[in-house]
């Protein structure tokens, strides 16, 4: 059961903190800071006492890329004490970089490095950015929308000469041009 006086500090929340959206229901709460003020936020909601959030349960990323700032960055944060979860979002692009959150949180880690993989955003005072799921030698960021569906290269194994052969993509059709307005919509 959520305790009564976390529900109280989250809505006080906008009041403590540079926040420019709060959203809370029955079952979430989320914010949305600038990239500027994230890793006081997320100081903040980890060490304050009517807060603990003290778990780091996952950071995702999410492509809007007809936005300026075209990354969604959320973190998903869990209180323990307090059995409550909070949803911090932020937004930047492929030119602006973000703070890390490893000195905070030693299990961001992982998942920024992942999202500096498969998204390119860069994260400011990272110890290890690096390629975590994508070979070293992979060129761009393949969950973009911009990236192309089948890539760039096709990797596969030579029977023959037994070896992993690389080879430019022939496609037997080409990509079509496809329009998403739909008798539907006005």
């Amino acid at each position: 059961m959520k305790c009564k006086c976390t529900k109280i500090f989250i809505k006080k929340l906008t009041k403590l903190l540079p926040i420019q959206i709060l959203k809370i229901n029955s079952q979430e709460s989320v914010i949305i800071v600038s990239k500027n003020y994230l890793l006081f936020v997320l100081f903040f909601l980890h060490h304050h006492a009517n807060g603990e959030f003290n778990l780091l349960t996952c950071i995702s990323g999410v492509d809007f890329p007809d936005r300026e700032e075209r990354f969604e960055i959320v973190y998903e944060l869990l209180s323990i004490k307090y059995n409550t979860r909070i949803r911090v979002k932020t937004y930047t692009n492929e030119v602006n970089p973000i703070f890390s959150a490893v000195n905070l949180f030693p299990c961001a880690n992982w998942w920024e490095r992942e999202i500096w993989d498969l998204y390119g955003v860069f994260f400011y005072t990272h110890p290890d950015l690096r390629r975590i799921l994508t070979d070293y030698g992979f060129e761009g960021h393949p969950l973009r929308k911009d990236f192309p569906l089948s890539g760039y290269f096709e990797l596969r194994y030579d029977e023959d000469q037994r070896v992993v052969v690389c080879e430019t993509i022939e496609l037997s059709q080409e990509f079509r041009f496809f329009n998403f307005v739909t008798s539907w919509s006005n």
